[in-house]
C-alpha cells in the first residue's frame, strides 16, 4: 500500500470534491468535510478578495466545532484552489491567507510554481497539482507537488483529452505518490474502478453542483439532472482554455453547440464578464448520467459510499 502524507493518510472515503468555479463557497466545503470527503473551493471564489479570510475562518471554526461535537466521526480535511496563472493578480494574497490559516491541501492548477508550494510546506501543507498529460505531470512533481490530479477525457470545467486509463497508467509508471483521478466520476463504482486503475482517490465536482448546498441556479442543478453525456461540449470558446459544458446552456446563449469557433488559446478569460463563464455557460463533466435528483450533500455522499461498498462486494465475490 503506498504512503500518503498525512491528512491524505486519514481520508474517512477516497473523495476529494473539485473545486467548483463560483459555486463552491464555505457551506458546500463544510458539508462536503462533515459527510466524509474532502471539501474544496477555488480562492477566487471569494469577492471581494478580503472576504477570502472570513470565509476560512468560517471554514475553520465550522470543522473545529463539528469536530468537538462528533469526536468519533472527524470531518475530512478541506483544500483551496490557487489558480496558478499569470492573469491571476490575487495569488500572493490568497496564498498568504492560506498560510496563515494553515489550509490543509492546496489544489493548483494552470501552472505550477515552487514557491507556492514551498509555502504550503511552510506549514505541514500538501499542495495536489492538476494536470491533463504526462509531460505537465512531470514539471509538477519537479518543481515540489506532493501529489497530481490526473483530470481525465470527461471531467466537467477546463479538461483534457486523454483516456483515464492511458493517463493513469503513464503517470503510475514513474509517480508513486498521491495521485486523484478526474473525468465521469459520479457513482460508487466509478470511485472503486478509479482505485482500481492506480489512483489513490476519485476527484468529483458535477455530482457536488446538483446539490442544495451549491451555490448554483435552481436551472443549472435540474439542467444537470435531466442531462447525460450526450449533452456535453468539448470547447475553448468560452475561456481559452478547453472544457466541457452543458449544451443547453449554450443554446440559451444564443450559440449552436454543434458549430462552436475556436478561440484564441493567448487571452485565455476565467470567468470574467466577456465570456460569462461559468455563470452563464455551465461547466460539466459526462458522469452526469448517474445524477437522477437534486439532494443534499449528505445524501450524495451517502449515495456514493452505499455504492461503493456495493461495487467492493460484487468483486469480492467474483474473486
Amino acid at each position: 500500500m503506498r504512503h500518503l502524507p498525512p491528512p491524505l493518510n486519514a481520508l474517512p472515503f477516497p473523495v476529494i470534491g473539485s473545486p467548483l468555479f463560483i459555486i463552491s463557497t464555505p457551506k458546500l466545503v463544510l458539508a462536503q468535510c462533515t459527510s466524509g470527503v474532502v471539501g474544496a473551493m477555488p480562492a477566487l471564489n471569494a469577492r471581494p478578495a478580503e472576504q477570502l479570510e472570513d470565509w476560512l475562518i468560517e471554514i475553520t471554526e465550522g470543522l473545529k466545532a463539528h469536530n468537538a461535537a462528533h469526536p468519533e466521526q472527524p470531518a475530512a480535511p478541506f483544500a483551496i484552489n490557487q489558480i496558478v496563472h499569470k492573469s491571476n493578480e490575487r495569488l500572493e494574497h490568497d496564498m498568504a491567507l492560506c498560510v496563515n490559516y494553515k489550509v490543509p491541501i492546496i489544489i493548483s492548477s494552470l501552472g505550477a510554481r515552487e514557491d507556492i508550494n514551498a509555502a504550503a510546506h511552510s506549514y505541514g501543507g500538501v499542495v495536489l497539482h492538476d494536470v491533463i498529460n504526462n509531460r505537465h505531470a512531470h514539471k509538477a512533481i519537479e518543481k515540489g507537488a506532493d501529489g497530481l490530479i490526473a483530470v481525465a477525457a470527461g471531467a466537467g470545467g477546463h479538461a483534457g483529452v486523454k483516456s483515464p486509463f492511458a493517463l493513469v497508467q503513464e503517470i503510475r509508471q514513474w509517480f508513486d505518490g498521491p495521485l486523484a483521478l478526474s473525468g465521469s466520476i459520479a457513482s460508487g463504482g466509478a470511485i472503486l474502478a478509479a482505485q482500481a486503475m492506480g489512483a489513490d482517490f476519485a476527484y468529483i465536482g458535477s455530482a457536488f453542483i446538483a446539490t442544495h448546498e451549491a451555490r448554483a441556479a435552481e436551472a443549472y442543478k435540474q439542467a444537470i439532472v435531466d442531462s447525460n453525456s450526450d449533452d456535453i461540449v468539448y470547447s475553448n470558446l468560452f475561456t481559452g482554455v478547453h472544457g466541457n459544458y452543458l449544451a443547453p446552456s449554450i443554446r440559451a446563449a444564443g450559440l449552436d453547440p454543434q458549430h462552436l469557433p475556436e478561440s484564441d488559446p493567448s487571452k485565455m478569460n476565467f470567468g470574467g464578464d466577456k465570456s460569462k463563464a461559468w455563470k452563464d455557460i455551465w461547466g460539466c463533466g459526462q458522469g452526469i448520467g448517474a445524477i437522477t435528483q437534486v439532494q443534499s450533500t449528505a445524501e450524495l455522499v451517502a449515495r456514493l459510499k452505499a455504492e461503493y461498498a456495493l461495487a467492493r462486494n460484487r468483486l469480492c465475490n467474483l474473486a
